[in-house]
């Protein structure tokens, strides 16, 4: 996914405005951003990235919780990053927003605490998994925190079936690594450490892996 032929959240950009419908609906969504949540373990002062922010819900939800932190959202797609801004705003919230592409972030080695990414690695070609996860890694100060939700390996056949959802709406090619349950792997192959799964959550498309990692301190 290069910047010059960016695709949309979900795939058309005359979807976009019915994302956060469409995100509540499928995703079971207060759900896996509540568990994402809880095994991040916020700490006051932290800096935090929510990397492929969409509309911000998940950054309001940070800064509601933990008002004591700065959060920084970053996404792509400008659309939806006007939505963001104007939902933070409504909300009297202070979170700043960045446009910019996950392989090529627009900020210094070791800025971030808590870099969180939800419902993004399933966009992107295997090539710029692997960018995105070294562009995190740089980003991340030593000890730093990075925790993913993204489908995962569909866990029976149910969830399979209605995961083919998803893969026409984004791509069998892109979406394969998932389908293969890799996600977890390709974060280990990147150089993070103290990798693992913090569950799963059923959905109406299918499965949700929640997985957690770290920089080193070295």
């Amino acid at each position: 996914m290069d910047s010059d032929n960016y695709i949309p959240a979900l795939k058309y950009a005359w979807l976009t405005r019915f994302y956060d419908q469409v995100v509540d609906v499928t995703t079971r969504e207060s759900t896996f951003r509540q568990k994402l949540l809880e095994q991040a373990d916020i700490q006051p002062g932290t800096q935090i990235l929510d990397l492929a922010c969409g509309t911000g819900t998940f950054v309001m939800m940070l800064k509601e919780r933990h008002p004591e932190v700065m959060v920084t959202g970053l996404d792509g797609d400008p659309i939806i990053l006007e939505m963001a801004r104007k939902k933070v705003q409504a909300n009297g919230l202070r979170v700043s927003f960045d446009e910019g592409m996950s392989f090529a972030l627009p900020y210094e080695a070791g800025e971030f605490d808590v870099v969180f990414c939800s419902l993004f690695f399933h966009h992107l070609h295997r090539e710029n998994k692997r960018r995105t996860m070294e562009e995190v890694m740089r980003v991340l100060k030593p000890g730093g925190a990075f925790h993913v939700c993204d489908w995962g390996r569909p866990v029976n056949f149910y969830a399979k079936i209605m995961f083919n959802a998803v893969r026409l709406l984004d791509g069998f090619k892109v979406t394969q690594d998932n389908v293969d349950g890799l996600l977890k792997s390709l974060i280990e192959e990147a150089g993070f450490c103290e990798v693992s799964e913090g569950g799963h959550v059923g959905t109406a498309l299918g499965t949700l892996d929640l997985i957690s990692a770290k920089r080193s301190l070295f």
